[in-house]
């Protein structure tokens, strides 16, 4: 059956199609559930602002699809081309302001189908038209709320891919094993969402685990997701290294910088490089340790220290560690002005790196808590098993209302 599209439908218009059905019965809890929900997410929402604008909705279709004009615009007046690394950076805001654009017009053709299809249900009546109607909001209701998260990562690198590097901090043996297991749980979140992920470096604890490892993250919108974790992450549980079975507390801390594309210019002098080469460190091979392919780089300037040891050629090596560093500098330039408009609006919540972020509970109770949102879940393994929407979430909300506080 061919479904009628009606132009300029709009997500609450969908949403008041829906209340003008027939309610749904008692047999029918998921399409009750499925209506509460998206009245309640359309009153949420509607009147927060844009992560990136300041201003509209979180989806702010009008003021995107104007800059995405204006940039076009610009893009074809004389001259624009002539300072290169400018341009560049126009570019880079243009490249996911298309890809939202066309994402969200996938979703209101959509929304355009089910509308119709609710005209055909509210003129048919049956129960098969009913069903048919909570089996088409099933399958929209997933992408309005992942489209719904996208909308707030409007920072100027959420669209880019990521490197996450995770540190062991105190607690010894424990520390260095709570470090592999957040690589676990961050590696099964990766592999459900569709992203993938190589490791680039790793230092091996001296009895279990890892003193550090950095993941390099393929896809889009990694960093905007994963850049909340950034901060320390607090263990505690009955340590499976003491004899005494004893309860103890461990440390590590996760840093997550985005993965700049090939196309931004950022000029680091020679002479504020330190390089050096060495052995890579692992388990061995016919090339591993052979030669001398990993690379140590800091920038003296900062005290910025990378090393990648991943690739079997120095120069890869190399070329990793140079655009890991320029992430990492533009990321630092980036929270200094964070921290300079935090300080003027006297914000005091906002999280800085090096401060505890999230509590996973073992014993004697099973909790993990994230204390910037106050999210939590006594469902630990699940988290552990890559199952932490709900925390990304939690946090994506309190940005964008803390910039809507902001504003105001």
């Amino acid at each position: 059956m061919a479904l009628l599209l009606c132009p300029g439908v709009t997500r609450s218009a969908i949403i008041a199609r829906q209340n003008t059905l027939p309610q749904p019965t008692k047999a029918n809890a998921k399409l009750r559930s499925t209506y509460q929900w998206t009245r309640k997410s359309n009153d949420q929402y509607r009147t927060l602002p844009s992560a990136s604008s300041g201003s509209g909705t979180p989806f702010d279709l009008s003021g995107k699809a104007s800059r995405k004009a204006a940039i076009e615009a610009r893009m074809t007046a004389p001259g624009f081309w002539d300072n290169s690394e400018a341009a560049q950076l126009v570019i880079q805001e243009l490249k996911p302001l298309g890809r939202i654009l066309d994402e969200f017009a996938s979703l209101t053709a959509a929304g355009h189908d089910l509308t119709a299809l609710m005209e055909l249900a509210e003129e048919d009546g049956s129960r098969e038209s009913e069903v048919e109607v909570s089996r088409e909001i099933a399958r929209v209701e997933p992408l309005v709320r992942a489209a719904e998260l996208k909308a707030m990562l409007g920072g100027p690198h959420d669209h880019c891919g990521a490197f996450l590097t995770i540190h062991a901090g105190a607690g010894g043996t424990d520390a260095c094993d709570w470090a592999q297991m957040l690589l676990r749980m961050y590696q099964m979140w990766l592999a459900d969402h569709g992203y993938g992920s190589e490791i680039v470096d790793a230092s091996p604890g001296e009895e279990a685990g890892l003193r550090s490892v950095t993941l390099e993250i393929h896809g889009e919108y990694a960093f905007g997701y994963l850049h909340g974790e950034t901060g320390v992450h607090r263990l505690v549980r009955i340590s499976p290294f003491d004899a005494n079975a004893s309860r103890h507390t461990s440390f590590a801390s996760v840093d997550v910088v985005p993965e700049l594309e090939d196309d931004i210019n950022i000029e680091i002098k020679e002479e504020d490089l330190q390089v050096e080469t060495m052995r890579a460190g692992g388990a061995g091979g016919q090339h591993v340790n052979k030669t001398s392919s990993a690379v140590r780089m800091t920038h003296l300037p900062t005290g910025i220290v990378v090393k990648c040891q991943n690739e079997r050629s120095q120069h890869k090596n190399r070329k990793m560690a140079l655009s890991m560093l320029k992430a990492k500098l533009v990321l630092m330039e980036e929270q200094k002005r964070q921290a300079e408009m935090d300080r003027q609006y006297d914000e005091k919540g906002e999280i800085a790196f090096g401060s505890q972020i999230r509590s996973y509970v073992l014993q004697p109770y099973q909790l993990v808590k994230d204390h910037r949102t106050e999210e939590e879940t006594a469902k630990v393994q699940d988290v552990m098993d890559g199952h932490m929407d709900n925390f990304i979430e939690a946090y994506l909300r309190m940005k964008m209302t803390h910039g809507a506080n902001k504003t105001a």
